[in-house]
Formats: structure tokens, C-alpha cells, sequence
């Protein structure tokens, strides 16, 4: 123990290389990324909206070039997409309803008499 030198050998020490990636592993950021500016339309939700819009641009621009090359649609049609959940999800503040319009303080007319 009077000795401090170190005892570690570094001609038996090995690398750690990541493990390589099935291909058959689903792309749940792809999915993810499609859909949830389709549930911003559907339901009107203006948080859904955004969080598809950060979503999938962190997914574009995070995509590999092997996802590049293996995917059906490119991830730059995701982020338009969300894009036009975000306007499908504003519109109704710049161009509101007919019934929105109508002056909701005033009484409804009487209906008519025989």
C-alpha cells in the first residue's frame, strides 16, 4: 500500500461502440409527428398544435440520413402540415362564424302569430 501508482492497463482496455439499430424498430417520432397536427385539426386545440409543431420540427431537424433515405414522406411535409394545424386551429379568430357574429346581447326575435 505504499505504493500510489496506478495498477488500471490500458492495453486491456476496449472501446464502447453503440450497439447498431434494428431496422425493423418503429419510427414513433415519424408517427408522432403526422398525427398530432391531424388530432389539432380535429379537435381545434390550439396547445396540440404547437406542441405538433415543435415536435415535428425537432424531428426534422433531427432526421438521419438513413431515415432520409428510408422514409415514405420527408419530415420538412410534417412541419407544414403542423404549420396548417396551427392556421386551422387560429382561423376562427380572424374569420369567425356567421352564428359568432351575430350579436350575442341582443334577444331573439318573437316568433310569429297565427
Amino acid at each position: 500500500m505504499g505504493s500510489k501508482k496506478d495498477m488500471r492497463r490500458l492495453d486491456l482496455a476496449i472501446p464502447y461502440v453503440d450497439p447498431p439499430k434494428s431496422k425493423d424498430e418503429a419510427d414513433m417520432t415519424g408517427a408522432m409527428s403526422s398525427t398530432m397536427p391531424m388530432a389539432a385539426m380535429f379537435t381545434r386545440n390550439r396547445m396540440i398544435g404547437w406542441v405538433s409543431f415543435v415536435f415535428s420540427l425537432q424531428t426534422w431537424l433531427g432526421e438521419t440520413p438513413e431515415q432520409k433515405r428510408t422514409a415514405s414522406t420527408p419530415s420538412y411535409m410534417s412541419v407544414l402540415m403542423s404549420l396548417m394545424a396551427l392556421v386551422v386551429t387560429y382561423f376562427p379568430i380572424f374569420m369567425p362564424s356567421p352564428a359568432a357574429r351575430a350579436d350575442p346581447a341582443a334577444a331573439p326575435s318573437p316568433s310569429p302569430s297565427p
